[in-house]
């Protein structure tokens, strides 16, 4: 038999619901402590500590002392990536049950289909996912930089086209930020320097695709920079200015996707 990776002894770790709030927390980007996580998931020191050991060693969190303190954060974007799409995928039972009654015709005629995602209209407009931007307007972003071809979509996945750079420069982006360090001269970077500049990402909320790795996470700290997206002191949710609202409008158009694309 093909040996292939122990899924369930990672899923474990996941399954279990204090340690899954400490994972949504630190969807943020933030580094918490293990105090901080163990309020998150209404545990004490003890407990907290114990679980958060769990979720080092499964490689789910990555550690960081200073002085006195032990910061935890995801142990990387690929982690967030697991976490944003068994989100979407988690709700996606009660939407595929609905559909079949609807089909079956026992849904009454009129009634709203169930909501995806968070409830609250913040989340659902425009949110962190780890680095990058989700929400109704990070699916906004990606389909129209899809739409205008300044993403090629392929079997491969994701990438920049030449049309596409052109516009990612013009947001105020160097070309430097787009060519991911070297290992051999930035051993510190070497992860970064194998991540993908561009990558698909399930939206949560839209169930639609968002733009993630190393593009996605530019983009939102130049959108930060330019005043279109302002963080708040704690959770998930981005406040879109006025300035911003205007600039999405006209550098990021809402654009069907043909069909397949982003899916």
């Amino acid at each position: 038999m093909t040996e292939s990776p122990d899924i369930s002894a990672l899923a474990a770790q996941l399954a279990d619901p204090a340690r899954a709030r400490m994972l949504l927390a630190l969807m943020e980007g933030r580094a918490l402590t293990v105090s901080e996580l163990g309020a998150v998931a209404g545990l004490g020191k003890a407990g907290a500590s114990e679980q958060c050991s769990r979720l080092e060693a499964a490689g789910l969190l990555l550690a960081e002392r200073q002085g006195r303190h032990k910061y935890l954060r995801l142990a990387g974007s690929h982690v967030a990536r697991l976490i944003e799409t068994m989100m979407a995928v988690a709700a996606m039972p009660a939407t595929a049950s609905s559909t079949v009654r609807a089909k079956a015709g026992t849904r009454k005629p009129g009634l709203p289909a169930p909501q995806t995602g968070p409830r609250d209209p913040a989340l659902r407009a425009a949110r962190l996912c780890y680095n990058h931007l989700a929400g109704a307007l990070g699916v906004q972003v990606y389909r129209s930089l899809s739409a205008r071809g300044y993403l090629a979509h392929a079997p491969g996945g994701l990438t920049l086209t030449t049309e596409g750079r052109i516009f990612i420069l013009s947001l105020g982006l160097a070309e430097a930020d787009l060519a991911p360090a070297h290992p051999a001269a930035h051993p510190a970077a070497h992860s970064a320097a194998r991540a993908p500049l561009c990558r698909d990402c399930l939206d949560w909320s839209e169930r639609q695709s968002h733009l993630g790795g190393l593009l996605g996470r530019l983009l939102l700290a130049r959108f930060q920079v330019l005043d279109w997206l302002r963080r708040p002191a704690e959770g998930r949710a981005l406040t879109v200015t006025p300035k911003g609202r205007a600039g999405f409008a006209r550098s990021f158009p809402d654009l069907p996707l043909l069909a397949g694309l982003g899916a």
